[in-house]
Parts: C-alpha cells; sequence; structure tokens
C-alpha cells in the first residue's frame, strides 16, 4: 500500500516542479526593447510625405462599366500590367478602372501608348487629390 502512495507522492511533485518551471520561464519571457534611430530618419519621412502626400498623379483609365464588368476589366489589366498600381473607383453611376500613379505627364504618355495597345478606349486622366 506505501508503494502507491510513493507513486501518487512522486506523481504530485513532478507535477508541481513542471508547473513552478512554467511559472519561472514564462516570466522570464517579459522586457523590453529599445530601438534607437537617426532622428535625421523621422525628419526625411517628413519631408517624404509632405512632398507626396499634396501630390496629384496622372492615371490611365482603361474602361468603366457596372462593378462585375469593372472588377473583370482590372483582373486582366493586373495580368497585362502587372508592375502598375490599378484601383476601381466608383463615379456615379458607373466604376470606372484607373491604372498607375504617374507623377508628371511625359510619364504618363509614355505608358498611355502601351495601355492603348491592348485597351483602345484608354484615356489619360489628371484625378482629383481625393481619388
Amino acid at each position: 500500500m506505501k508503494i502507491s502512495q510513493n507513486g501518487n507522492t512522486m506523481k504530485l511533485l513532478g507535477f508541481l516542479a513542471l508547473a513552478i518551471l512554467c511559472v519561472t520561464v514564462s516570466h522570464g519571457q517579459e522586457g523590453q526593447i529599445n530601438v534607437q534611430q537617426d532622428a535625421k530618419i523621422a525628419m526625411l519621412l517628413d519631408i517624404y510625405k509632405t512632398a507626396n502626400g499634396d501630390h496629384e498623379y496622372y492615371r490611365i483609365q482603361v474602361g468603366f462599366g457596372s462593378f462585375d464588368k469593372a472588377q473583370s476589366i482590372k483582373e486582366n489589366v493586373e495580368v497585362d500590367f502587372p508592375d502598375l498600381f490599378s484601383k476601381i473607383d466608383f463615379d456615379s453611376p458607373t466604376y470606372r478602372v484607373r491604372l498607375g500613379r504617374f507623377k508628371t505627364k511625359l510619364e504618363a504618355e509614355r505608358k498611355f501608348k502601351e495601355v492603348r495597345v491592348k485597351y483602345p478606349d484608354a484615356m489619360i486622366l489628371k484625378p482629383k487629390k481625393s481619388t
């Protein structure tokens, strides 16, 4: 009979040791990380945001129609021009698929020549700041 009591005692001691180990290890994971960076990085980020925040981009509109048609056009555009940003904008009463973000009209016109081959109804736009 004493053998079974010793077995239970050993199990209890083993469980307590495991519980204490788990608690110790979990508290050992607390800490603090300090990242030191040059103050010029924050200044450069502010300059970047200022320079790009108010900028209006030329876009190329490749098609428009119902939401389903616009989604289909956008999927095709993403396959044909994977390197360019594409977006569906709602301009009542239709959805318009627009491509690219060009800072200058010259950049837009260069890409427009390529796009026009696949999408003959495409046109260059200079949208409002909100789009």
